[in-house]
């Protein structure tokens, strides 16, 4: 061997140990956003029952440390540690102002930190972090098991997520609300990227919209709009009055309402296929063979597709199906057109949006 290969060979040894020491260093950074992954949530859901983001928007969207402290009697030195984390994750950022000629720090708003409103992801955020919906990831590895308990039933004394919220008012209160934070900022991306999906619609029956805040957006956006609000009893007696949207109790696996079109909006992936397409069937029996549709708003697992923004997001909601529902999941093209198929539609399109939902409408 020449001694100009030996020491090609040696320098590309040399080059894979650094290449292999590089990736191992790399994994030890990695690995520590896993460690502290709840971290995030956890100083999210301060700040939100904190109302910081309320009381910031409240003095104009600035505010000093001392002033907020103040207003939310709130120790200054843990404040100021809760304020450097946020803002390291680009809620909020620090500003400089001149008030009567003096130079001040304040925090200011972002449009991340806006999220954290009432109107915003807040109550999304609220429901996922409350220790109902936390204590079922401890028995994820049950349900990966085949003979593993649901961990939603295992951790509340054999109810599954409807029963419980059904016999617990404040957190069927809780999960409507966090529903009501989603369908805002879902239906307005579809009002805004592909309001052609409401053309010739003029009644609309939301199957399993909770308190009707999907209808109330939809409406305001399209007024020729009759709304139908059709989930549980118990939801629909409590969900407030809007304009346009009438509001009716029943079971989606006995009937659906007549309408033009029924929207599904985060429903489907609660159910398994069998249940699904019950409901598909029954929302098929609902609206005109002729001019009728379904209107699916889910995410669509993207499988060899080409991964978005929203990619991570989607498989994250589908380990969340896994420890909240005893059946359900994300679904990928695939399995979305086997669904729509043994329902018994002729056809159907897909539309995918700027949002971790895309829009899939099935035809008799």
């Amino acid at each position: 061997m020449s001694k100009n290969k030996e020491e090609t060979m040696e320098a590309n040894g040399k080059t894979q140990e650094q290449v292999k020491e590089k990736e191992a260093l790399a994994a030890q950074v990695d690995i520590w956003k896993y460690v502290f992954a709840f971290t995030p949530m956890a100083v999210l859901k301060c700040a939100i029952e904190l109302q910081i983001s309320e009381t910031v928007e409240s003095h104009g969207g600035s505010i000093t440390l001392p002033e907020l402290s103040v207003a939310l009697h709130c120790s200054p030195s843990a404040l100021h540690r809760i304020m450097r984390y946020l803002i390291h994750h680009g809620f909020f950022v620090q500003t400089r102002i001149i008030r009567d000629r003096e130079s001040s720090v304040c925090y200011t708003q972002t449009p991340k930190s806006r999220l954290l409103l009432k109107d915003g992801m807040a109550a999304l955020i609220l429901l996922e972090s409350s220790p109902v919906m936390l204590a079922p990831w401890h028995g994820l590895r049950g349900r990966a098991m085949l003979k593993g308990a649901y961990p939603f039933e295992a951790a509340h004394g054999g109810l599954d997520l409807w029963k419980y919220a059904a016999a617990n008012p404040d957190h069927s209160k809780l999960f409507n609300d966090a529903m009501a934070s989603h369908a805002r900022l879902a239906v307005s991306a579809i009002i805004d990227q592909y309001p052609e999906a409401f053309e010739g619609v003029d009644s609309l029956v939301d199957v399993g919209g909770g308190d009707g805040t999907a209808l109330k957006t939809l409406v305001n956006a399209f007024p020729w709009i009759r709304g139908i609000n059709y989930d549980l009893p118990h939801v629909v007696s409590i969900a407030p009055h809007h304009e346009g949207v009438e509001h009716v109790g029943g079971d989606m696996f006995e009937m659906v309402p007549k309408g033009d079109a029924a929207f599904l909006m985060w429903v489907l992936h609660d159910w398994s296929d069998e249940e699904c397409i019950r409901i598909l069937r029954n929302c098929m029996d609902a609206i005109p063979k002729d001019k009728g549709k379904v209107i699916i708003v889910e995410a669509v697992v993207r499988e060899g597709e080409g991964d978005d923004e929203y990619s991570e997001f989607r498989l994250a909601l589908d380990m969340v199906m896994m420890a909240h529902t005893d059946r359900g999941k994300e679904r990928t093209c695939k399995e979305w057109k086997h669904l729509i198929n043994e329902a018994g539609f002729t056809k159907y399109t897909q539309k995918h949006i700027k949002a971790i939902v895309s829009v899939i409408e099935a035809y008799p």
